[in-house]
């Protein structure tokens, strides 16, 4: 039941979009534009960069160190998001927020996609109002000719994935379909004490199409259906005074399971006071969703090139994530008891958080419809983006728990735990229940000004709105949803993003070039949450670069200097007391970061077959305003550096192509990394590798063979659990710590077909 007002807002929204849905289903719509596959190894080249292209360099955004499930973030010099990079299909969103709905949830790079690029920067700012880059994806539409395609994938630790699209025909006057199904088995690199797969989804699609006469464009419909859950670990070091992430006995990096072994936690519902137990492989950490696109374009006789995407996403989300806080020593006086068995436990001990969100139902209906035209020497764009999201009760349901420090850990007992060994129950414990709206408008121009002189610029305005409830009751074992005074939220926003891109050749082959974009939010629903009022000031991100480009017969080369600041970050800490690592203390605190950055981009290509990609980047990412109480202490980490940022990345992708074969590699260097925000705790530089051989047997068959990690680098990135407030490291050295880390060796074999 829902606990807020506005519903004839509500139903007037709800209105609107399926009015849009029908407008499209009725009037013969969109062509999809123009965009490159998503390559392994080839950067865009300066040419195409200055030309426009709408979709820039991938920069193996699909090379992930950590895991398979879903592209890895690209370094902008700023945090990144819990639910990694955006990722769109069809031009729209694949979930309106990550949280609870994690994005690799409802999406993966599959056949089933005829398209797959990454979107620049300002492209992103000019039709999404916000901030990075993002992977934007098009839907495999029906096709006139019967086509099947499809890739089997798998790996020397046991990962299968099964990939096949089949479409075809259905009549002779323009209507096709298409049918996709995607399979994931994948154990990871570590075994499980309750589970054979780390991550196990299944997605399935099916479609149809109607291509209309002349090349006036295309109707299309797309359902897709997604079963996913996935599991997160963790690794046991030894800190070292280098910033080392040392083996311990017992315990190897990336191939053993930080996971209590029975995957179980135990939660007291804060939506009705039950206790209950939830199982990482189960209902309580799976998501499904439902998903209905409707999407084409049609060419009016003005030349105008009307397009469209709709979309209705309903999902039932749940999350179970065990986060690890803190290691210390017990000895017997201290009555640790492990808890299947009675028997005394004597040794390290780790402070474990558990979080579910069980069952929690989002509904996202959204659209977005452009027209475009060239007009001399205009490349005009005119569009509409509407974005409606329900969510139903979210709650996070909360409770912490003591576990050994070994490879597949067991539960442990003690005297401040109840006889299940859990305590803390629902101490941090969220919810809020709403609803919110962007609706926004957008207009862009590709000007070629003269033949040496392009302008691309482009505005952007939307209005966002918020309807809901969220509580100020103080939180613990008692607080349940149904007793707790509700306070309303009704926010109305506006926010301007824009952007202007420069480019001016001095000769045939060097130019400059300046950029400028600019994004703004407010708050969402998810920062409603907690037990306090949250700080919902307008968060401006402006960006500035300038620099030089060379085009020449066998380099490409741009280089820019950056300037980026963003405001208003939030940030909920699960902090540790330095003077008592077994007092724990959950802060919520804003702050801003400033960062300058010189970038230099380089791709040789000296002779037929060889190309060479190598990216520099310097950074200074800095936080501002950083200041928070904890602990009955002030902390101030202001001009810190930003956590899990390095200042300097370097990227080499050398490849060499000789009748049907591919070699290629790629390489990515990170320097020394701040593991906690007082930058007392770093880690050591490091290197992510990956390679491969790619071999075309002919038109309908092709083999791949990946190597992550073939250099078997071992270390732990990311920030360490439970040391944020540490301000001496000495201390820490020796001592066992827990951390992210990059995956060990892994050689991944793929097949696959086309006919």
């Amino acid at each position: 039941m829902k606990h807020y007002s506005s519903q004839n807002f509500k139903r007037s929204k709800l209105s609107l979009l399926f009015a849009g849905l029908s407008l499209c289903a009725s009037s013969s719509l969109f062509a999809q534009e123009e965009g490159q596959n998503l390559k392994t190894q080839d950067s865009i080249t300066l040419e195409q960069e200055l030309k426009g292209k709408k979709n820039g360099s991938d920069r193996n955004v699909m090379l992930n160190a950590s895991s398979n499930s879903g592209p890895r973030d690209v370094n902008i010099g700023l945090p990144g998001s819990v639910g990694g990079i955006t990722i769109l299909e069809n031009d729209l969103p694949v979930v309106y927020l990550f949280w609870p709905e994690l994005p690799n949830k409802t999406w993966r790079q599959s056949v089933s996609l005829q398209k797959t690029g990454l979107l620049k920067m300002d492209e992103l700012a000019g039709t999404m109002g916000d901030l990075g880059f993002a992977v934007n994806s098009y839907t495999q539409t029906g096709t006139e000719e019967f086509k099947i395609k499809g890739k089997l994938t798998g790996s020397h630790f046991g990962w299968f994935q099964g990939d096949l699209n089949v479409s075809g025909p259905i009549s002779e006057n323009g209507w096709s379909y298409t049918a996709g199904a995607f399979v994931n088995f994948d154990p990871s690199t570590y075994d499980l004490g309750y589970n054979n797969y780390a991550d196990q989804t299944k997605i399935f699609r099916a479609g149809i199409t109607k291509r209309f006469k002349e090349g006036k464009g295309e109707f299309n419909i797309s359902y897709k259906y997604a079963d996913s859950y996935t599991t997160t670990n963790y690794a046991v070091i030894e800190y070292g005074p280098d910033g080392e992430a040392n083996e311990i006995d017992g315990f190897k990096i990336g191939r053993d399971s930080y996971i209590v072994r029975d995957g179980k936690v135990r939660f007291k519902d804060v939506d009705g006071g039950d206790y209950y137990w939830a199982s990482m492989d189960g209902k309580d950490n799976t998501n499904t969703s439902h998903n209905v696109d409707i999407f084409g374009n049609y060419l009016m006789d003005s030349g105008w090139n009307f397009k469209y995407s709709t979309r209705l996403h309903l999902a039932k989300a749940s999350l179970l994530n065990i986060i690890p806080i803190s290691i210390f020593n017990a000895d017997a006086a201290d009555g640790y008891k492990i808890a299947s068995t009675g028997e005394t436990y004597t040794g390290a001990v780790g402070t474990q958080l558990g979080m579910n969100s069980p069952e929690i139902s989002t509904t996202a209906i959204m659209g977005r419809f452009s027209i475009n035209k060239k007009i001399e020497d205009h490349d005009v764009t005119l569009g509409i983006l509407e974005q409606y999201y329900d969510i139903d009760n979210y709650l996070s349901n909360r409770a912490l728990f003591y576990q050994t420090v070994e490879n597949q850990p067991q539960r442990l007992i003690s005297p401040s735990t109840d006889e299940y060994g859990f305590y803390g129950y629902n101490g941090g414990a969220e919810f809020h229940t709403g609803i919110e709206n962007k609706l926004a408008v957008y207009a862009s121009d590709d000007w070629q000004v003269s033949d040496r002189f392009k302008l691309n610029y482009g505005i952007f305005f939307r209005h966002h709105h918020i309807d809901g409830e969220y509580s100020l009751q103080q939180r613990g074992i008692d607080f349940t949803i149904q007793d707790a005074e509700k306070t309303p939220i009704n926010q109305n926003w506006f926010n301007i993003a824009g952007k202007i891109n420069a480019s001016y050749n001095i000769t045939k082959k060097f130019g400059v070039l300046a950029n400028f974009q600019y994004t703004e939010e407010n708050g969402r629903l998810e920062r409603y949450s907690a037990n306090l009022t949250p700080n919902t000031t307008t968060s401006k991100s402006p960006l500035g670069a300038a620099g030089i480009f060379y085009n020449g017969d066998w380099v490409s080369l741009v280089s820019q200097v950056t300037y980026l600041t963003k405001n208003n970050y939030l940030k909920r800490f699960n902090l540790v007391n330095p003077q008592n690592n077994s007092e724990t203390q959950q802060t919520t605190t804003y702050y801003d970061i400033e960062t300058l950055g010189w970038t230099t981009d380089v791709v040789l290509t000296p002779f037929k077959g060889f190309s060479f990609h190598g990216l520099l980047t310097v950074q200074d990412p800095k936080y501002k305003d950083f200041t928070f109480n904890a602990f009955g202490n002030k902390y101030d980490f202001s001009d810190k550096t930003v956590l899990e940022i390095s200042k300097v990345l370097i990227e080499l992708d050398p490849s060499y192509t000789y009748k049907d074969w591919k070699v290629w590699a790629s390489f990515r260097y990170f320097s020394e990394q701040y593991a906690n925000i007082n930058n007392a705790l770093t880690f050591a530089p490091r290197w992510e590798n990956f390679g491969g051989v790619n071999y075309k047997l002919n038109d309908h068959l092709n083999f791949g063979l990946t190597l992550v990690n073939f250099l078997n680098q071992v270390g732990a990135k990311g920030t360490i659990n439970g040391a944020e407030l540490i301000e001496d490291p000495a201390p820490y050295y020796g001592r066992l710590l827990t951390s992210s880390y990059i995956r060990p060796f892994t050689a991944q074999l793929s097949v696959g077909f086309n006919f």
